[in-house]
């Protein structure tokens, strides 16, 4: 299986996943890269997966649809574009001869799905995840809530170590500079950003990651320990408990990522 991040918009990556024959494309908000990688290689596409219902991640589904060879899946509770089969936590999606189990991860949207295939080669299982998880972040809350989405999170944490994290967006270099002020001294945290600005000054993406790094790095996976629970103490004193609980650390942390500069 060949993995690859196509690139689209300003930061999106529109995942697509090959055998050399067929090919599955996650949250195509753009028909165009999909169509000249599919041309390029001489694939058929052969599925759709779709996360949840924002405009940069179903946009070119329609689009692709006269070559499309197989069908459209996408979350049960969020407007779609039909026709597609839709889908919830505990559904399996069996596509190029891997099966993927879908997640409920509620929080960014009401009705976000992830696809996960704990069966994926050698390189490890898959997580497709739309926009609830980033490398070193998570997706702002537009629909959800702050108790939904800490929970989605932890359920992905959750998943294998080698777990391949696919994200829907370049955000790393952002996310990590949030990371580092509010958790400076962790020395994972550290050598992943290097790697990371390293990556990206070779015009090369950071993703995917990987979920045992993530638990090591992401704020938002790690609501329970002393660093981040302190660090979002100090930056609301006044809101937060001696001893808040994580859901109201995560909270914390999410409003303040979402004003950070």
């Amino acid at each position: 299986m060949t993995l690859t991040p196509l690139p689209a918009f300003d930061d999106n990556y529109l995942w697509l996943l090959d055998d050399g024959r067929e090919a599955l494309v996650v949250d195509p908000g753009d028909a165009a890269p999909v169509a000249a990688a599919l041309d390029a290689r001489g694939l058929t596409l052969a599925g759709i997966l779709l996360t949840h219902h924002h405009g940069d991640h179903v946009g070119g589904v329609d689009a692709l649809r006269p070559r499309l060879a197989g069908p459209v899946f996408g979350p049960l509770h969020e407007p779609m574009p039909e026709p597609l089969q839709r889908l919830r936590g505990g559904d399996i999606v069996e596509l190029l001869g891997l099966q993927f189990t879908v997640l409920d991860v509620p929080g960014h949207t009401a009705g976000h799905i992830a696809y996960f295939a704990a069966e994926a080669g050698r390189e490890g299982p898959l997580l497709f995840c739309g926009d609830t998880l980033f490398s070193a972040g998570c997706g702002r809350l537009f629909e959800g809530t702050a108790a939904q989405m800490h929970a989605s999170l932890r359920s992905l944490a959750a998943l294998p170590p080698e777990t391949r994290v696919c994200c829907a967006h370049e955000y790393t270099l952002s996310n990590l500079r949030f990371a580092r002020a509010v958790d400076p001294d962790n020395a994972a945290l550290a050598a992943y950003a290097a790697w990371c600005e390293a990556e990206r000054a070779a015009g090369r993406p950071t993703l995917p990651a990987r979920m045992g790094q993530e638990v090591l790095i992401n704020p938002f996976l790690r609501c329970e320990q002393a660093p981040l629970r302190d660090a979002a103490r100090r930056h609301a004193p006044s809101t937060l408990a001696a001893a808040p609980e994580p859901v109201d650390v995560f909270a914390t942390l999410r409003e303040w990522k979402n004003g950070f500069r």
